[in-house]
């Protein structure tokens, strides 16, 4: 800890960069260099230790895994600068839980929970000095990411593999922050397939999704939604977040093969039930979306947003969930709650708080 102290104390004296240049209430959701990341090698059946790092780039083998069978994955969480001076982490074991689960699934070894924490306090605490001020808008954004990095030219799981977690302070995913947006079914696309690879946290996801997001930009919207792959019938997710809707004072979100399991929409469900709604997770047929009062996207980069309509191109129906253009009242009170706890404002009851010694 010694250690530690002493090269955080040296990087703020050769002030790299000036943090009173920064404009911590008009960050974008985008990469700014940090003074560390930390890195573990996966190497003879083993993990290593934790190593510190100042280098932003990676020397890779041109016949990685990584590059030609995308054999790699990541997580995304964030740290939070609070009003108690403390400094929290929101959920950590989950990420780890979620990382583990998508390295079953694509063949990677999996990192100890214990080993995945230990690196996320660690680069957390060397680039303390980029988290955001309390109620500045702005987080710190941590993207643990594992790729294979041993080289094969047939289709086989790598033998080594790199683990490395980097952080960089982002505002608001949306512009406007916690405000309504308008979103678009694509039915032409699909990002995942029912038995496929929806279910992990894989960059493939993200690349089957880049074509329908720039067409949702292009005419207006700030994201794309699914329907599902199979029958072109019910709700799935948007590119980047899961869907949620309330109706009758019950939380409705859908239940598919090939959606991710959003770590922000596990917390909203025990907070809806907290705040005393019923939870169904579900199909939700496309028609069903005229029945919502409200509706949301909501992921770790997002939280929540508010939805204020959705387009169907095809069918040229428009499902309205903000008449007047603000947040309902349910998805205010969640996010409110959410955030409450995020940044140590309410108790953690539910124990999701990780709190920096």
């Amino acid at each position: 800890m010694l250690v530690l102290q002493l090269i955080i104390a040296i990087r703020k004296k050769l002030n790299i960069k000036d943090m009173n240049e920064i404009d911590w209430k008009n960050l974008s959701f985008g990469y700014m260099k940090t003074d560390y990341n930390v890195r573990i090698y996966y190497r003879d059946g083993k993990w290593g230790e934790i190593e510190t790092c100042s280098e932003e780039t990676i020397p890779l083998h041109m016949a990685a895994t990584c590059l030609h069978y995308g054999q790699e994955c990541f997580e995304g969480l964030k740290a939070y600068r609070c009003k108690d001076g403390k400094i929290r982490i929101f959920r950590v074991e989950e990420n780890a839980a979620r990382m583990q689960s998508t390295c079953d699934g694509i063949l990677m070894p999996k990192l100890p929970t214990e080993t995945f924490v230990e690196a996320v306090k660690k680069v957390v605490k060397l680039n303390e000095r980029f988290i955001p001020p309390y109620e500045s808008g702005a987080t710190l954004y941590i993207r643990p990411l594992l790729i294979g990095i041993s080289a094969q030219v047939g289709v086989h799981p790598a033998t080594e593999y790199l683990f490395l977690i980097f952080v960089t302070p982002v505002g608001p995913y949306f512009k406007g922050g916690f405000a309504t947006n308008p979103y678009v079914i694509i039915r032409e696309h699909d990002r995942s397939a029912p038995l496929g690879t929806g279910i992990y946290k894989v960059g493939g996801n993200y690349a089957a999704s880049l074509t329908a997001n720039k067409k949702a930009h292009d005419l207006g919207y700030s994201c794309e939604f699914y329907l599902d792959a199979k029958e072109k019938k019910y709700m799935d997710e948007c590119g980047a977040a899961n869907f949620f809707g309330i109706k009758n004072n019950t939380y409705v979100t859908p239940k598919s093969t090939s959606i991710l399991p959003s770590i922000t929409n596990k917390s909203l469900m025990q907070l809806a039930e907290d705040l005393g709604l019923k939870v169904e997770r579900r199909q939700i047929p496309e028609e069903e979306l005229a029945t919502f009062e409200e509706a949301g996207a909501c992921g770790t980069a997002a939280v929540i947003s508010p939805i204020s309509y959705i387009d169907d191109l095809d069918t040229k129906q428009r499902y309205t969930f903000s008449k007047d253009g603000k947040p309902g009242p349910i998805s205010t009170k969640l996010y409110n709650k959410l955030r409450a706890i995020q940044y140590g404002d309410e108790p953690d009851v539910h124990g999701w708080v990780t709190i920096l010694d």
